[in-house]
């Protein structure tokens, strides 16, 4: 386990310096990811009146909600 742990360390740090830009896109697709799920709490959350979550969705190009 411990070799297994110090290939990927290895790996992670040999990407970081050949392909800083691939990582920077990794983590602005992560931070984006994360924005999106708050988004689709928002559209289904029933306490917030459903007109609003239905037109927001249209607008974002969501599927929309059903309640």
């Amino acid at each position: 386990m411990a070799d297994q742990d110090a290939y990927v360390t290895e790996l992670a740090s040999e990407l970081q310096h050949r392909h800083p830009d691939l990582v920077s896109a990794e983590n602005d697709l992560a931070v984006h990811r994360g924005r999106l799920a708050i988004v689709v709490r928002f559209l289904h959350n029933e306490a917030i009146a459903h007109d609003i979550r239905l037109n927001l969705a249209r607008d974002l190009k969501l599927p929309e909600p059903s309640r």
